[in-house]
């Protein structure tokens, strides 16, 4: 015989039946599209926090979708220099990478960052399988170059980043073979160049070249920030390029956030139905905005 439930929790209960149901369109939307997740920032190393990421992904698999996650991981990259006495110096927010620093840059990110994810995802009973842009010539890289004014006479000089990359071409069939495989994939920010090389990529670009190359239905940047903000640090929940333009010009869009955004129109541009920039610190906030009418982010579209 059936036990009676306690009145006191039908409220409860009842509320989580409403979730459900607003969840239900969004569900039937979403089902069998490419979402590409870009995680990173200091949620990273709370456990707390990699635990909802992990459940969200698990969750997006479980109803259909099909969830590839790029990361980050600049801060554990750095604590191991640190470890290892090897000093970093940075030009225009990107880490000058010789090859001792490349060395370790891949064994953080291409070992232990990301097996440590694909574990999470494991122990919440997903299928996951982690690789880098090495892997099946996913990722063509290509070495960055950036100028800077000399301290002593201010004229425009180029600096040698050394191993930092960016990409030329993204090849994605090994990822839509793991995920028809039923597998989400995960993947470190590293690659090859053409000279045989190996390059460290920026974990937002090589996410949002991947998000393109995919055709994503969505493309999440999960950042340390609410979103975009208003110059009353208000959330600005939706985007187009003429408006990023303008917050550019008005400079209510400074800073870090610059290249998020551009990085956002990019895989726009190259195919992306919408990105969005989240607050990877709140709680479950990629569920918050995928399956509710009220969104948690800024979401950018054409």
């Amino acid at each position: 015989m059936m036990a009676m439930t306690d009145p006191s929790k039908m409220p409860d209960l009842l509320a989580k039946a409403e979730t459900l149901v607003e969840a239900l369109p969004y569900l039937q939307r979403y089902a069998g599209q490419t979402f590409v997740i870009k995680y990173g920032g200091h949620a990273m190393g709370d456990p707390e926090a990699q635990r909802d990421f992990a459940e969200d992904v698990v969750l997006l698999k479980a109803v259909g979708i099909n969830p590839v996650v790029v990361h980050g991981g600049g801060p554990q990259i750095g604590a191991m220099l640190k470890q290892l006495g090897i000093e970093s110096t940075f030009v225009g927010g990107l880490r000058v990478t010789d090859a001792a620093t490349a060395e370790v840059a891949e064994m953080v990110l291409a070992g232990k960052i990301n097996k440590e994810i694909v574990g999470w995802i494991a122990g919440l009973g997903g299928r996951a399988v982690g690789i880098s842009g090495k892997d099946a010539n996913l990722v063509l890289a290509e070495k960055v170059g950036r100028t800077e004014p000399d301290p002593n006479s201010g004229i425009e000089r180029h600096v040698d980043l050394g191993f930092v990359g960016e990409p030329v071409a993204v090849d994605p069939t090994i990822l839509t073979n793991l995920a028809n495989d039923n597998f989400i994939p995960v993947v470190a920010p590293v690659a090859l160049g053409a000279d045989g090389a190996t390059y460290n990529i920026n974990a937002d670009t090589m996410a949002g070249a991947i998000a393109g190359a995919l055709g994503a239905k969505r493309f999440f940047l999960l950042t340390d920030v609410a979103g975009v903000l208003d110059k009353e640090k208000n959330l600005l929940t939706d985007l187009d390029r003429a408006a990023i333009d303008a917050l550019k010009a008005d400079e209510t869009i400074t800073g870090g956030m610059i290249p998020k955004v551009e990085t956002c129109v990019a895989a726009v541009d190259a195919g992306v139905e919408a990105a969005v920039i989240l607050d990877g610190r709140i709680p479950h906030a990629m569920l918050l905005e995928i399956f509710t009418a009220r969104g948690a982010g800024t979401l950018i579209h054409r």
